[in-house]
């Protein structure tokens, strides 16, 4: 299945830039990068799920392709779930299902929660519907401050982006992130990058920074009330040597885990579906075999989303 278009939404602050597989009047599937990503992520993966679907990967604001927000507007979690509703309004959805990695998948699971209604599917790659605040509770202080001072010190510094060689670009993004193959970086790259007369500038908005700075953390009261909120089928795909935290120095710590698995076996029961597959962070990307069965399975399951016409 080929690529079909390449589209821009209007938002009020510019757009959001989408890439679109497969009919409109197949069912819908809406794709969410993980953190500093774009929509080139599942551009391995698409290929390889069922046909017969209408498959839409947005890139987040300030991400890809996507208009950054305006002056002084911050990045944070809620705002990224109200640009999803942006771009469901835009395509006129009713109800569709959610394909999320990493980040996207936090971003999906909180949409699926507060429109429950229009979710009928959401899948988790190497993610989580919500974000646990177990390891992090005694930290939140400090990303709150960290993310106000850094979006005042971006403003303030008024440095020209950073001009570097593709190969420079390539090596930081594979050294920012040690699970990615190098094929997937230059792929991420192509439309997270900006060619100028001197070499390579990143798209992406600066004053985006480390994640925890712009997430919400929830308790573990607080995950299970939204767990029974969700009307979907969710689909949990673990990667075993993937990510258990958001940050690396907690990935030891895979009691938060245990319990979201629970806490969504507990309460979703026969609507929820844990498949462990081997692989890193990046599966999807690296290996997209290695989940394509799992999520076409999924997807052509019953309660299937009916076409829009």
């Amino acid at each position: 299945m080929g690529l079909l278009s390449e589209l821009k939404l209007a938002v009020p602050w510019g757009h959001i830039a989408v890439k679109v597989w497969g009919s409109q009047k197949n069912p819908p599937v809406l794709c969410l990068h993980g953190w500093l990503d774009n929509a080139n992520s599942f551009d391995r993966l698409i290929p390889l799920l069922p046909q017969d679907f209408h498959y839409v990967a947005m890139d987040f604001g300030g991400h890809g392709l996507s208009s950054h927000y305006n002056p002084g507007f911050p990045y944070c979690h809620q705002n990224f779930v109200s640009e999803v509703q942006r771009v469901v309004t835009a395509f006129k959805w009713t109800r569709f299902s959610l394909l999320g990695h990493s980040f996207g998948g936090t971003v999906g699971g909180m949409y699926a929660c507060i429109f429950p209604e229009m979710v009928d599917k959401l899948i988790l790659l190497d993610s989580t519907p919500f974000l646990l605040d177990s390891n992090e509770m005694e930290h939140i202080p400090l990303y709150r401050r960290r993310n106000i001072e850094h979006m005042l010190q971006v403003e303030a510094s008024q440095k020209p982006p950073k001009v570097s060689s593709p190969e420079e670009v390539l090596q930081r993004t594979l050294n920012n992130n040690s699970h990615l193959s190098k094929e997937c970086g230059e792929l991420l790259l192509q439309r997270g990058t900006t060619q100028v007369a001197t070499g390579l500038v990143l798209n992406r908005d600066r004053r985006l920074s480390s994640p925890e700075n712009s997430f919400d953390f929830v308790s573990k009261e607080m995950f299970v009330h939204l767990t029974r909120n969700l009307q979907a089928n969710v689909l949990l795909i673990k990667a075993t040597e993937g990510y258990y935290d958001v940050r690396r120095a907690n990935d030891e710590k895979k009691e938060p885990l245990f319990f979201m698995v629970d806490t969504l076996n507990t309460i979703l029961k026969e609507r929820f579906q844990l498949v462990k597959v081997p692989g890193n962070h990046y599966v999807h990307m690296n290996k997209p075999h290695v989940v394509a069965g799992t999520i076409s399975s999924f997807l052509e399951s019953q309660p299937r989303t009916s076409s829009l016409l």
